[in-house]
């Protein structure tokens, strides 16, 4: 006999922040370490799976671009079978669940299916990435506010399904400081788009890759240097580029920054281009 649904453990969509485990929510602990089973993302780091219960059993259900993936559809008929024969079901995603992490799509399913859903927060990595080289996202003196887009263009989800992508001409001309996810594979087309929307080529730009984790790298630079910058120095995603003066605030000696990235050790891609930008700005 199925069990009552007034019987079932409600489903959990948790953020798992953006990388290192000290900086889970209390919450998203207490989840992961009764979870019987998780369906993690693929830009979970290990470390913040470690901490779920050994007998906890572990499925990669994550999506990368380039990448086979798992079908979203499986996800959510999973996440409703497990749940329906009594499991504790934790859904574990990088960041937070409902920042570019389908988590609304998952909590419709989930309560279309007549099962209870909790989101549990997480730091997010277009405010932590920025954050881990002291680059605020919000900054009165630099911009009246922020916007997060993704840079990754889904034309084919048709008319009736939204835009496509971003509309890089009308953020061009907001005045907002840009926090651009998934944005390196149409890093060119990205750039192209905001320079014919009006933004400044010298615009300062940072690129933060693998934020919060041991393979942590950035570079400052410029909007009309960024695609360069990308390609010269390896940067590859997962990573988050800020694009507007707010990155002048970004500093080559910021806490946690893997030690060969301090000012005084190699190529300092940090910290020269941070002192010419902002050398060059005061000049304007």
């Amino acid at each position: 006999m199925k069990n009552s649904s007034a019987c079932l453990h409600p489903v959990s969509l948790v953020g798992a922040g953006p990388g290192d485990p000290e900086l889970l929510t209390l919450q998203a602990l207490k989840r992961l370490q009764a979870a019987e089973l998780i369906l993690c993302d693929d830009l979970v780091d290990a470390r913040v799976l470690a901490l779920a219960h050994p007998a906890a059993r572990v499925l990669r259900v994550g999506k990368r671009g380039g990448c086979v993936s798992t079908e979203q559809s499986f996800i959510h008929e999973l996440m409703i079978r497990e749940a329906r024969a009594g499991r504790r079901v934790l859904r574990l995603k990088g960041g937070d669940p409902f920042v570019f992490g389908r988590g609304a799509e998952e909590v419709d399913a989930l309560r279309a299916a007549g099962l209870s859903v909790e989101v549990l927060p997480g730091i997010t990595a277009g405010i932590a990435a920025p954050a881990s080289i002291g680059i605020p996202v919000t900054d009165r003196r630099h911009a009246p506010g922020v916007a997060f887009v993704t840079g990754h263009s889904r034309p084919e989800l048709g008319q009736d399904a939204g835009p496509a992508g971003p509309d890089w001409a009308a953020l061009a001309r907001s005045g907002l400081s840009l926090v651009i996810y998934m944005g390196l594979s149409r890093i060119e087309d990205t750039v192209a788009a905001l320079c014919a929307g009006g933004m400044a080529g010298a615009t300062p730009a940072a690129v933060i890759a693998a934020a919060h984790t041991p393979q942590q790298r950035q570079a400052v630079c410029t909007l009309e240097s960024l695609a360069t910058t990308v390609r010269e120095q390896g940067l590859a995603s997962p990573a988050i580029i800020v694009i507007g003066t707010v990155v002048l605030q970004a500093h080559a000696g910021a806490s946690g920054l893997p030690l060969d990235l301090q000012p005084d050790s190699l190529g300092k891609p940090l910290g020269e281009p941070l002192v010419e930008l902002q050398r060059s700005l005061r000049q304007a």
